[in-house]
């Protein structure tokens, strides 16, 4: 849906959009999605499932200021809410995308991922493995670990980790970082090469760089010590 809207988030953050065009994604996973035309695929806010959409009525006050709809989506696990006032639907489509394959990564960074599960410790002294491949609303993790401290790490790989690697990590964390049960969630970016761009925002955000030798994963070195 496009539409002129206005957004407000409230529970554990607070958060409000002014009165714009925006563009509204409603998934069939229960998620709702808020984009503006800019800031490539991350949302400027949004709602994870298991959350409701409720259509209220707006009070009279609210039709005065030129509102048309009030949409409530509640979080069911928690009080958070996100409340987006309609002040006009510009468009209103219907697409069902069926089922979805699902991401097939590049050989080296399945690879990776199989070899970094094999071998946690390379994230640090004390972590474990809790899964490769976690599900969240908006696509699946790498993978899922804690530290020595029980605290959950996301770790996102890449062959090259570039700009956009960190921004789809960040938008993992941020969603995360909204599930009681898994906050607070630290970041870690793991690739083969990272770029030094890639690794400042990394470490501005506080998500930590990895860089993995993946020949030394593989044993290659200890093979070729014995030639």
């Amino acid at each position: 849906m496009v539409a002129d809207c206005a957004v407000d988030y409230a529970g554990r953050l607070s958060a409000h959009l002014p009165r714009a065009k925006r563009v509204l994604m409603l998934k069939a996973d229960g998620s709702v999605l808020v984009h503006s035309d800019g800031g490539s695929y991350k949302p400027l806010n949004w709602m994870s499932p298991p959350c409701t959409l409720t259509e209220v009525a707006p009070s009279d006050e609210q039709k005065s200021a030129g509102i048309a709809e009030l949409w409530e989506v509640s979080q069911r696990k928690t009080s958070d809410k996100l409340v987006i006032s309609l002040f006009e639907v510009l468009a209103d489509t219907s697409v069902d995308l069926g089922v979805d394959p699902g991401l097939v990564k590049d050989g080296v960074e399945a690879h990776l991922q199989e070899l970094l599960a094999d071998q946690i410790e390379l994230l640090g002294d004390g972590h474990t493995l809790v899964r490769r491949e976690y599900m969240t609303a908006i696509g699946p993790v790498d993978i899922l670990a804690r530290n020595h401290a029980g605290e959950s790490v996301a770790v996102e790989i890449k062959r090259r980790g570039e700009i956009d690697g960190v921004e789809q990590l960040t938008r993992y964390l941020e969603l995360m970082n909204r599930d009681p049960r898994l906050a607070p969630v630290h970041g870690v970016f793991a690739a083969q090469e990272i770029k030094p761009q890639a690794r400042t925002l990394a470490e501005d955000r506080g998500i930590r760089c990895l860089v993995l030798d993946y020949d030394a994963m593989r044993g290659i070195e200890d093979m070729n010590a014995l030639f």
